[in-house]
């Protein structure tokens, strides 16, 4: 097996594939002892109720690792849950970042497509017709952005409930990717974490590089959640990986209460600059007189995408950006964009300067259809 012990391929299924072992008396069992009939009944009750139990639960810090990075999260749980040759699941658009990762993990990516109608959605049926046809079982886990870059959607209610159903259905667990959830834009009611699914072996990742706005603080976290049985397999399986890498350097932890308490601060000031800039963009959109650049909507994170039209270059147009005004943006087959006419730019600039960014944007698309 790749990775974490040396137990054999009936127990890695338990573990990875979302198996429920009992507990001595017979039914499975979590933490403080109580049994998964009750908590079902509880969940059950708190739906009706319109709550979320998982949202209501604080984690447990047995079920907390801590490492430099969400990059190195992912490393750790292809490892976990993949043999080589195994496969993950994975959106498209998405940041190319999971492919190569996967790569060097010798596990594939295989793609399911985020769709876009007003706003963006998960192809279910795709995802189901993958699951069903994978007849060798390969496919070990299916990883979620919520919300995700660059189409800025969060996951859905029903979305939510689809996937853990198939996960439930087929055995495999869910990655969870919520590094841009605290920045929402035009989020929907019922919009919350994966993080704590209780009903599926699930890993919500999360870090302080995306919660200070600060790409230097390099301090990630894995959340273990799910049946009992799972998370305890889980858990020791990791706890084997953690000890080979020893990802965290004392000299980092000591600064982690430090960062805590200035991650509210920080998300407030961030969240506060990155709505009035797409107010900005809104309004420098509906007052262009062209109006062929429009903006996808995006529900949550800190980058949006622009589309305009596909008879431009993506990389003419940034090239030009760039030439022409030092300002560049990411154009859309970064990240696997369907079709040509798509840029991506972040939110986060001071006021001014994106209102610059913006304008260079809405010049370049003018000169590229030769508009004086």
């Amino acid at each position: 097996m790749n990775g974490a012990g040396g137990d054999d391929a009936a127990d890695k299924d338990c573990a990875a594939r979302g198996g429920r072992a009992a507990g001595d008396d017979g039914r499975a069992v979590d933490k403080d002892g109580e049994g998964a009939a009750d908590d079902a009944d509880d969940d059950a009750a708190a739906r009706k109720e319109g709550k979320s139990r998982e949202a209501e639960r604080p984690a447990d810090a047995d079920d907390v690792y801590l490492l430099s990075s969400t990059s190195q999260a992912y490393a750790w749980l292809m490892k976990l849950l993949c043999d080589a040759g195994d496969a993950v699941l994975a959106p498209k658009p998405g940041y190319p970042l999971i492919e190569s990762i996967a790569r060097l993990e010798c596990v594939e990516a295989r793609f399911y497509q985020l769709r876009f109608d007003g706003s963006w959605f998960i192809d279910i049926p795709q995802i189901e017709r993958m699951l069903a046809e994978d007849t060798d079982r390969r496919i070990r886990a299916i990883v979620v952005i919520n919300p995700n870059n660059p189409t800025g959607s969060y996951i859905k209610p029903g979305e939510r409930e689809a996937l853990v159903a198939l996960c439930i259905r087929y055995g495999i667990a869910i990655i969870a990717d919520e590094v841009f959830f605290d920045y929402p834009l035009e989020p929907f009611d019922g919009n919350r974490r994966l993080s704590g699914e209780r009903r599926v072996l699930t890993f919500a990742l999360d870090g302080f590089s995306k919660t200070l706005a600060a790409p230097h603080a390099k301090v990630g976290w894995i959340r273990v959640s799910g049946p009992a049985d799972d998370v305890r397999e889980a858990r020791r399986r990791l706890d084997v990986i953690a000890d080979d890498f020893l990802p965290m350097s004392e000299l980092v932890a000591r600064e982690i209460p430090t960062m805590l308490r200035e991650a509210p601060r920080q998300l407030d000031a961030v969240g506060t600059r990155i709505r009035a800039n797409l107010a900005t963009l809104h309004r420098m959109l509906d007052g262009d007189g062209l109006g062929v650049v429009d903006v996808l909507r995006a529900e949550g994170g800190w980058n949006v995408l622009l589309r305009f039209p596909g008879v431009i270059d993506e990389n003419d147009l940034v090239l030009s950006m760039i030439d022409d005004a030092c300002t560049s943006g990411q154009p859309g087959y970064f990240f696997d964009m369907a079709s040509n006419g798509y840029l991506a730019i972040s939110l986060l600039p001071e006021a001014r300067r994106f209102e610059r960014n913006v304008a260079t944007v809405l010049d370049a698309v003018r000169q590229r259809l030769d508009i004086a």
